[in-house]
This record gives C-alpha cells, sequence and structure tokens, in this order.
C-alpha cells in the first residue's frame, strides 16, 4: 500500500487560475464574507492533512476486516469510529451546512475538492458523511421548520447520521412499485412497515443516532411514482428537549457480502411500525428524494474522481519503482539490471490516460461546483434559473461519465503493476472492486444516460444543451493564444456534428420507442468528452504564457487527451448513426 497525497497543487489550479473561482466568491453577497483564498487554502491544508494521515491508513485495512453483523446490531472496522470522531470534530461534516442550523455555508466549489480529498483516502469511509450530506440537504429543502430544528444541528455536527431508505427487494430503479407502508398516528406521525435493502450505513456505531429518510406510500396513495411520500424515521426517537429517547422499531436485518466498500455496511432494513413524520407535502416524496439523490449523484462522481486519483498514485509510484526490460532505444540506467516502466511507451499511454481523465473529471466538477454556488447564492433570479438548467443537464454526465471512466482508470492502474495489481500489497485490487459500484448505485449508469438523452435533451426539444453550446461558443471565440487553438478548433469541428446529430436523435425519437434506449449510454459518452475538452480549453489558457514545470506537464497532458482521447468522439458519432435497429434485431428468446 502506497500514502494518498491529495493533489493540493491542481486543486488549487483548477481553482484559482482555470475557473477563477475566488471572484466568484468576491461578487456573491452570500459569500463575500464566508470564504476568500487565504482561508480556502487553510480549508484544503487542513483536510489533506487529515485525510492522508488519519482516513488513509484504515482504509485498506478496513477493506480487509470489513464490517461485522451481529442480533441486529453494526460494529464498522477498527479505527473507523476513532477516524470520524476526529472528522466531526473538525467540523467537517458541517461544511456547506446552512448556518441557521450550525452549518458553515461554505460554497460548493471549496467544498466539492475536500470531497474529493475525502473520497480519495477512502470510499467506504467516506460514504457516511456523503450520506449524511444529502439527507440534510432533502430536510433542508422540504422539511417542516420542527423537523430542521430537531434533526440538522445535530446531523451537521455529525454526532448523528443520515441515510436514506429507496430500494425493496422487487423495486429498485422503478419506485413507483414499492409496497412499504406509511399509516397516520393519532398524534401527527406514521407507522411506517416495509424492508428495505441495499441501505448505505443504514446500521452502524460510528454516531449516536441515525436519521432515515424512507420512501413509503399511505393508505391512500395513487398508483405508481404518484404515490410515493417521504418519512424521516429516526433509530432513536428525540425527546422535546433534544435528548435521545426509545429506540425505534426497526432493526438491520442484515448486511450484504458484497464486491467492494467492505468498510461501509450495506444494510437489509425491516421497519415494523415504526415511528415516521413526513417530510413535504404527501405524495410528492420522490421529488424530495431526487433533492437528496441528484447530490449524491455528484457526490459519486467525486468518489469516481478521487479512487482513480488514487489509483494513479500507486501507479505512478510503482512504474518509477519497478524496473523491468529496455528501453527501445538503449538502455537509461544501465548501471541496473533493466530500466523502469516508465521507458515503456505502454505504460505510459495507461497512466497518461488515468491522469488526463482525472484532472479532467476535476476541472468539470468544479465548472458544475460554480453552477451549484450560482443556483444557491446568487441573488439574481434569471442566473439561478439557468444555473438550475445547467446542472439538471449536467449532473447524469458528472456521475456517469466520470465514474465509467474511474472505473477504466482503476483497471488501466491495476494493468500497470501486473500481477502485483491483483494481489492486496498494492491495494489496487481494491481500487478496482471499490470503483465498480460507483457505475451502479445512485441511478445506474444506464440510466443516468436515459435521464440525458430523454428527459434532459429529446424532452427539452434540446434546449438545455443548445445553451450549454453557446456558453462554450462564446468562450472559445475570446481564445486566440497558440495553445489553446487547436482546443478551440477541435471544438469548433466537433460541437455542429453533436447538434446535428442531436437533432437527428431528437427527430428519430419521436417515431421509434426504442431510439432514446438504444443510443442514450454512446451519447452521454459523447457529450461527456465535449465537456472535457471544454474545461480542458479553460486549463490550458489558464497555462498560457508560463513555463514552470508544473505548467509544462499540465500542457502535455492536455495535448495527450487531445490527441489520442478525443478522437474516441468519432467513432461514438459514428455508431450513434445506426439507429437502433442492431440493438433490437434479435427476440426475447434468441437471448
Amino acid at each position: 500500500m502506497t500514502d494518498y497525497t491529495p493533489p493540493l497543487d491542481d486543486i488549487r489550479f483548477v481553482l484559482n487560475e482555470a475557473f477563477d473561482i475566488p471572484s466568484l466568491w468576491q461578487k456573491t453577497p452570500a459569500l463575500a464574507d464566508v470564504i476568500e483564498p487565504d482561508t480556502a487554502n487553510a480549508i484544503f491544508e487542513e483536510a489533506a492533512k487529515l485525510m492522508s494521515e488519519v482516513v488513509h491508513p484504515i482504509n485498506q485495512p478496513g477493506d480487509e476486516e470489513g464490517c461485522t453483523w451481529q442480533d441486529g446490531e453494526v460494529k464498522a472496522p477498527k479505527g473507523y469510529k476513532e477516524a470520524y470522531q476526529m472528522f466531526i470534530e473538525g467540523g467537517w461534516n458541517s461544511l456547506v451546512g446552512d448556518p441557521q442550523y450550525g452549518g458553515m455555508g461554505m460554497p460548493k466549489t471549496l467544498a466539492c475538492h475536500v470531497e474529493e480529498m475525502l473520497q480519495g483516502a477512502s470510499v467506504a469511509f467516506g460514504l457516511a458523511p456523503m450520506l449524511t450530506a444529502g439527507a440534510c440537504l432533502a430536510i433542508k429543502s422540504h422539511a417542516s421548520d420542527e423537523l430542521k430544528n430537531r434533526y440538522l444541528p445535530k446531523m451537521y455536527e455529525g454526532v448523528w447520521s443520515g441515510a436514506m431508505d429507496l430500494t425493496e427487494p422487487h423495486a429498485g430503479t422503478d419506485l413507483g412499485i414499492i409496497r412499504t407502508k406509511a399509516v397516520p398516528n393519532d398524534d401527527g406521525s406514521y407507522a411506517v412497515t416495509g424492508s428495505k435493502i441495499f441501505i448505505t450505513w443504514g446500521e452502524h456505531d460510528l454516531t449516536e443516532n441515525i436519521v432515515h429518510l424512507v420512501l413509503a406510500k399511505l393508505p391512500d396513495a395513487p398508483e405508481g411514482s404518484r404515490g410515493i411520500s417521504m418519512f424521516l424515521v429516526p433509530k432513536f426517537l428525540v425527546n422535546d428537549d433534544g435528548s435521545l429517547g426509545e429506540r425505534n422499531q426497526f432493526s438491520c436485518g442484515s448486511i450484504e457480502h458484497k464486491m467492494g466498500i467492505h468498510g461501509s455496511a450495506t444494510c437489509v432494513m425491516n421497519f415494523d411500525g415504526a415511528k415516521g413524520w413526513l417530510v413535504g407535502e404527501p405524495h410528492k416524496g420522490l421529488m424530495a428524494m431526487f433533492t437528496m439523490m441528484n447530490d449524491e449523484r455528484l457526490a459519486v462522481g467525486t468518489q469516481g474522481l478521487g479512487v482513480s486519483d488514487l489509483a494513479y498514485q500507486q501507479a505512478s509510484a510503482y512504474a518509477k519503482e519497478r524496473v523491468q526490460g529496455r528501453s527501445p532505444a538503449g538502455a537509461e540506467e544501465p548501471e541496473k539490471v533493466a530500466d523502469s516502466l516508465l521507458v515503456h511507451a505502454d505504460v505510459r499511454r495507461m497512466l497518461l490516460t488515468i491522469r488526463s481523465l482525472n484532472e479532467g473529471a476535476r476541472a468539470f466538477l468544479t465548472y458544475v461546483a460554480q453552477w451549484l454556488d450560482v443556483e444557491k447564492f446568487s441573488d439574481d433570479e434569471q442566473d439561478k434559473q439557468r444555473a438550475e438548467s445547467r446542472i439538471a443537464l449536467l449532473t447524469p454526465i458528472a456521475k456517469a461519465f466520470i465514474s465509467d471512466k474511474s472505473f477504466e482508470n482503476t483497471v488501466l492502474a491495476q494493468q500497470v503493476l501486473g500481477g502485483h495489481g491483483y494481489i492486496r500489497e498494492w491495494g489496487l485490487e481494491q481500487l478496482v472492486r471499490d470503483a465498480r459500484i460507483t457505475q451502479i448505485y445512485e441511478g445506474a449508469n444506464g440510466v443516468q444516460a436515459m435521464d440525458l438523452l430523454g428527459r434532459k435533451t429529446v424532452a427539452t426539444e434540446g434546449k438545455l444543451l443548445a445553451d450549454f453550446f453557446g456558453e462554450i461558443k462564446e468562450y472559445i471565440a475570446t481564445q486566440n493564444d497558440a495553445d489553446t487553438l487547436p482546443y478551440v478548433s477541435a471544438l469548433n469541428e466537433l460541437l455542429p456534428k453533436v447538434g446535428q446529430l442531436t437533432d437527428e436523435l431528437i427527430a428519430s425519437a419521436k417515431k421509434d420507442p426504442h431510439a432514446i434506449g438504444a443510443a442514450a449510454n454512446n451519447y452521454l459518452q459523447l457529450i461527456g468528452y465535449v465537456a472535457y475538452l471544454f474545461v480542458w480549453t479553460k486549463m490550458i489558457a489558464a497555462c498560457a504564457g508560463k513555463s514552470d514545470d508544473f505548467y509544462r506537464v499540465k500542457k502535455a497532458t492536455g495535448q495527450f487527451f487531445l490527441k489520442c482521447l478525443l478522437p474516441q468522439t468519432d467513432s461514438l458519432l459514428s455508431s450513434l448513426q445506426s439507429g437502433s435497429a442492431p440493438v433490437m434485431s434479435l427476440t426475447a428468446e434468441d437471448f
């Protein structure tokens, strides 16, 4: 196992130079007095220290030990409880929380980079605060003032955690067919009964209380997704004075034995008339849950980046140390029995693929976070609406494209290590297992692709995408530096092709019911590459006129993306012209 070194230099570059985020903070009244560059740097330094020295050292041992379940009680691996205590004592759980309830009110453009460091240090550990943050957002956005006042302060503090309970054994993506019921009690609460599966950190010993947000149906609920309501169901009931009362009527029936994230408990939760409180309006629970899930989807993209960056660090360190074979151009280290792996072009190809996609992901997440801050903090209603539309378009890309590429990256990193990547010593096999879940949970990536093409593109007649492309065109029209011209040229060539293809898909979808499903995955990959090209252009522009090693390496990495990875858009464009016939030609029996 190697150490984890948070990528502070690259975080600062993206934040301060590529996107000039401090100027956004300063011109936004709600943020001007909350955050400035020196404070941000201090936060990053402290976060990096905690994640590298406290959280990462428990990552591999936690995977090997795993969580344990006995008689309904779940214990986290050794060291988790102590690390979590240090995490919440540092206030990290409250970073973006509403100050009205004890949060710090920090912008997402700052928090997303702290989240990357947390997930890079340990995905399994990082899931606990990640789920709590999402639950807090749903409560803040939809719950009554009474529920907000009762639960948010302790959740922001981190002494209580959050979980979301959606999936049932027979109902995954199709939540409209859930069977969990909620019956009104005389005191205004509800009795919740049913079973939920795949509940991340649904039971554990890290916090005093666990606040579950449970999807259920009221007795008079209409059929399908329009009949779903959300209920806040705490592990321990909370007294009027804020102290914990009796244990609620639900328990953990078992934990899953799964491929990865062993340090995180994935629970079966059984509710037996548990007392809960309605969050939001009756039958509007899906909307409330999507508030949480959309936040989690962005966080999953951040997870993917974090684990992929750790994989790169481990593969890069190994490639520098491992000697194997000689350079085709002649021995580079003749005094040794062999040269390092870095003399081999194919090893460099793998490392540069990982690195260029990681740096693209980091810049893209910063770009998305920028719009999140506009939506949350801007005083201009038009800007807020524009931000809302842009986030709707970009969320499935941030979740699915980043996690797809991140899993591929961990496999490439494992390949760099060869046989050593397949055994536990260097930890790459764990990263492959951990990264795999990011493509599955919080809405499988196929569903994200359908959302992008179906709801966000076809259903809007391409308006959201056209607005995004309009921003790109406005930006590249201002770029005339020699270094950025190849990127500008590539965008000028690619955008019209993607625009024309989009128009064709919108027209095809009106005639062919299978058109969206057949094209969705490749379409998401295509838009993902366009988005990365855009943010790479911004990064290269920020390097203009600078010759230090950092900028030299950045430019070379960008060139690799432009010349070696971006051409995959040609094959995606070609395949998207084929329609649904190749996919739908077989009968069900043929499979």
